[in-house]
C-alpha cells in the first residue's frame, strides 16, 4: 500500500500564509507616515489585517479541534491559549476601525511587530489588489469574524 501525501491547504499552512500577509502589511504600514492619519489605502491595509488575525484564529481552532477528537484537550487549551492574542488583537483593531479611533491604531499596531518577528520577509508579495475595500467590505460587515464570501483571504492563490 503507498504513502498518502496530503498537497491541499492544511491548517498550518493558511496559517502561515496569514501570517506572512500580516508582516508584509505591517512593514508595508511602517514604513508610511502615519503621523497626518490612515489615507484610504491604510485603511484598507489595516482592514486586512483584521481580517487575516481572524484567520489566524480560525486555523488555531482547527488545529485544537482536531486535538480535542483525539482526547488530547491540555494540548488543544494550550494551542488555543498561545494564539489568543490573534483574535483579541484582531477584534481590538476591529473595535478601533468601526468607531473611526485612527488615532489608537497605530500604536496597537506597533503591539502587533513582535508577534510577527519570525516570519522573514525578503521581498513583498501581496499588492493593493490584495487589500483593496477591505475596509468597506469590514465596516459593512455585520460583525461575523469572516468575510463574507472569502474576500480578503490572504490563502489564496495568486
Amino acid at each position: 500500500m503507498g504513502r498518502i501525501v496530503r498537497t491541499g491547504s492544511t491548517p498550518a499552512k493558511r496559517r502561515h500564509q496569514h501570517r506572512r500577509s500580516c508582516a508584509e502589511v505591517l512593514r508595508l504600514l511602517a514604513k508610511r507616515n502615519l503621523a497626518g492619519g490612515f489615507d484610504r489605502e491604510a485603511r484598507d491595509m489595516v482592514a486586512f489585517l483584521v481580517w487575516n488575525l481572524h484567520g489566524i484564529f480560525r486555523t488555531i481552532d482547527e488545529s485544537a479541534h482536531a486535538w480535542d477528537e483525539k482526547g488530547y484537550w491540555r494540548r488543544a487549551e494550550g494551542l488555543r491559549d498561545r494564539w489568543l492574542w490573534a483574535q483579541t488583537a484582531a477584534r481590538e483593531l476591529e473595535d478601533l476601525i468601526r468607531a473611526e479611533r485612527w488615532t489608537d491604531v497605530a500604536p496597537m499596531l506597533v503591539t502587533l511587530i513582535p508577534h510577527f518577528q519570525d516570519v522573514t520577509v525578503r521581498s513583498i508579495t501581496r499588492n493593493a489588489d490584495w487589500w483593496c475595500g477591505a475596509h468597506r467590505a469590514l465596516v459593512n460587515d455585520s460583525g461575523s469574524t469572516t468575510p463574507a464570501g472569502g474576500a480578503f483571504d490572504s490563502s489564496r492563490t495568486s
